[in-house]
């Protein structure tokens, strides 16, 4: 994973501080770690950075409501909340759960970007791109056509590694990331013939009806709490008979929680109905996981849903 975010307070003294407290974070000396990162707040009040980790290091050490107190600050002090403490929250059920802030997806894979590729196959075993193009052969050979596409939307397409998996069935790939960085690494594959920074629902608004005969989105939904504005999207930029094929990780209930690595998981449940709701028709949904984590298969869906 990316390296920690880190904004300095611009206090010299408390931004040694935190990096001192980190180090004894680091070694696992997490109560004096707390007791030096809150000498740093003192010096800096609105200190994000401080704030987050002291909330990470009192979860750590089973405080929950100090925890919480420490996240609300962290987000109280940056309301674009880049270092996620608005997640934080969500996860220890502080808060409802809602949609994650785009400067969190934003950051976090601008410092992911440049080694993106290598970490995510040679570390986490990734496969969604893959498995989505075994998905979308099988739902084209169902209904006998060709599995070549004239014009491709690749969701928070990343470094183009979905645009690779299908580069010989389309002709031409649309990619909307969020992250410049993660564009310019995309850009570098001249896989795309468009290359957008933007929102995935926002990007998707910007087209015109009927305008692709395919929409990918490899691990890209896994950061979309509320599935059906962009599927209801995706249904009206497809073309009749076009396909829409996407990854989720998965859960055994029927709604949609947030995951411990800070993404949502959705039940089988929720992505039929959401599929219903946007006036998609489904293809096939197959349990598979498409990623590792902890060494093991993260449980995950394979989605493929067709524009009658």
């Amino acid at each position: 994973m990316p390296a920690r975010l880190f904004l300095s307070s611009g206090d010299l003294i408390a931004d040694r501080r935190y990096e001192f407290a980190r180090d004894l974070q680091l070694k696992d000396d997490l109560v004096a770690a707390a007791e030096v990162l809150e000498q740093a707040i003192e010096l800096a009040p609105g200190f994000v950075s401080a704030w987050f980790t002291l909330g990470e290091i009192r979860q750590q050490l089973g405080q929950q409501d100090a925890a919480i107190a420490a996240f609300r600050r962290a987000r109280d002090a940056d309301a674009a909340d880049p270092h996620g403490a608005s997640l934080k929250l969500m996860h220890l059920g502080a808060e409802e759960l809602s949609a994650m802030p785009p400067a969190y997806v934003r950051t976090l894979f601008d410092q992911y970007a440049p080694r993106f590729d290598r970490a995510l196959i040679d570390d986490l075993g990734y496969r969604g791109p893959s498995l989505l193009f075994k998905a979308v052969l099988a739902a084209r050979h169902a209904v006998r056509k060709p599995a070549f596409f004239k014009r491709a939307i690749d969701l928070g397409c990343g470094t183009g590694l979905a645009a690779s998996a299908f580069a010989r069935e389309v002709d031409h790939f649309t990619g909307i990331d969020l992250s410049p960085g993660m564009i310019g690494q995309a850009r570098q594959t001249r896989l795309y013939a468009e290359l957008e920074v933007g929102d995935m629902l926002e990007g998707l608004r910007t087209k015109p009806d009927a305008c692709a005969d395919l929409v990918l989105a490899a691990d890209a939904m896994v950061y979309v709490a509320d599935l059906v504005p962009v599927l209801t999207e995706i249904r009206r930029v497809l073309a009749a008979g076009g396909l829409a094929a996407f990854t989720l990780e998965r859960n055994s209930g029927e709604g949609v929680i947030l995951g411990s690595g800070l993404r949502y998981a959705h039940g089988v449940p929720y992505v039929r109905a959401s599929l219903a709701a946007a006036g998609l028709e489904l293809s096939q949904i197959e349990e598979q996981s498409f990623r590792n984590e902890n060494n093991n298969p993260v449980p995950g869906l394979v989605v493929v849903a067709a524009k009658s």
